[in-house]
């Protein structure tokens, strides 16, 4: 009997190549559970997902089986063979990684599969906020023209100040995007970046990053180190009339202190792709036309979707074959060694 893997989600881009992946490697099974207890009790002997060693899992099958945290990958493991779980995207919040770690399942995610989606989001968004083009576009389709509009508070990006918190691949490629206007480039990483542009320019703290930037941009994961890391402090710390775009996690922004920034005129605007309470989002955030707000599809696109559902697919087919994948998350990669087949 071929080891099973289990898609907890639809692949919709590269389904020919799915076959030929796991061709007499393993036995593909898509998930039929309609609530989080027929889940866990379908990996015994009989059950629809016995034998299964590896899940593919999107975001969308939470609202199947709820988050994978501690309680699920617990019982997992007591239930099932499962020891690797393939995460279609490069966020992994959803994920209990400490839970994992303690019960032996890796966790993989799709690091750089979308950098030039979302990148580019991140650059519509900035625009907007600068030239208040999301507004203009309202005022348009409200049958105003442009009345809405006003010149004397929209900006140029040319020669303003961008600090990214964050170089990573995303954080880099909108870098390179800004600095083509151009901007002058900031930024803060957990350590200096090595091989960057001489042009982008390392400060030692998020305060000094705030401190400097016209522009704050957010290009980090969600964890308990960068959870509401952006505060009162560091909003009040940027420059009054400054703008804040955030396509990482919601919960790294304390949304209060956002908001109330918005009302007092410390921020002129947000550009929004994500936000604390997904798909939930806080209806004061409707009432400040100059802000630019996206519904989480920064990442999204034809051909990023494709090279996402690659990859994941990808780290699958490397464990069945040799029982390590690809793309380990950081914070298991010392686990590695611990791993039998």
């Amino acid at each position: 009997m071929l080891p099973r893997v289990l898609l907890g989600g639809e692949i919709e881009c590269v389904q020919d190549e799915l076959k030929e992946m796991f061709h007499e490697i393993a036995e593909v099974i898509h998930l039929v559970s309609e609530s989080r207890s027929h889940f866990l009790s379908s990996f015994g002997p009989g059950g629809p997902y016995e034998g299964t060693v590896a899940l593919y899992r999107l975001n969308e099958s939470s609202e199947v089986i709820g988050k994978f945290d501690g309680p699920l990958i617990h019982a997992l493991a007591d239930t099932s063979m499962v020891r690797w779980i393939a995460q279609s995207s490069s966020g992994y919040d959803e994920i209990d990684v400490q839970a994992c770690k303690e019960r032996g399942i890796m966790v993989s995610n799709t690091p750089g599969a979308n950098e030039d989606s979302t990148a580019t989001a991140t650059l519509y968004l900035m625009l907007s906020c600068l030239r208040h083009f999301s507004m203009a576009e309202q005022s348009l389709r409200s049958g105003t023209w442009r009345t809405l509009c006003n010149s004397a508070q929209t900006h140029d990006v040319t020669g303003r100040t961008l600090g990214i918190f964050g170089l990573g691949r995303i954080g880099l490629r909108f870098a390179h995007l800004a600095h083509a206007f151009p901007m002058r480039i900031v930024y803060f990483s957990r350590r200096k970046a090595e091989s960057v542009p001489d042009w982008c320019e390392y400060v030692s703290s998020v305060e000094e990053l705030c401190k400097q930037a016209d522009v704050l941009s957010l290009h980090v994961p969600l964890n308990q180190s960068t959870a509401g890391m952006i505060g009162e402090k560091e909003i009040r710390t940027l420059r009054r009339g400054s703008v804040l775009l955030n396509t990482s996690r919601g919960r790294i922004v304390d949304q209060e202190a956002m908001i109330r920034a918005l009302e007092d005129g410390h921020l002129s605007s947000v550009g929004l792709d994500v936000y604390p309470d997904e798909p939930h989002v806080d209806p004061r955030l409707l009432t400040f036309p100059r802000c630019a707000l996206l519904p989480h599809v920064g990442g999204d696109s034809a051909e990023s979707d494709r090279t996402r559902e690659l990859q994941a697919l990808g780290n699958l087919r490397a464990f069945v074959l040799g029982g390590v994948g690809e793309d380990v998350i950081p914070e298991l990669k010392t686990e590695i060694g611990n791993l039998t087949t």
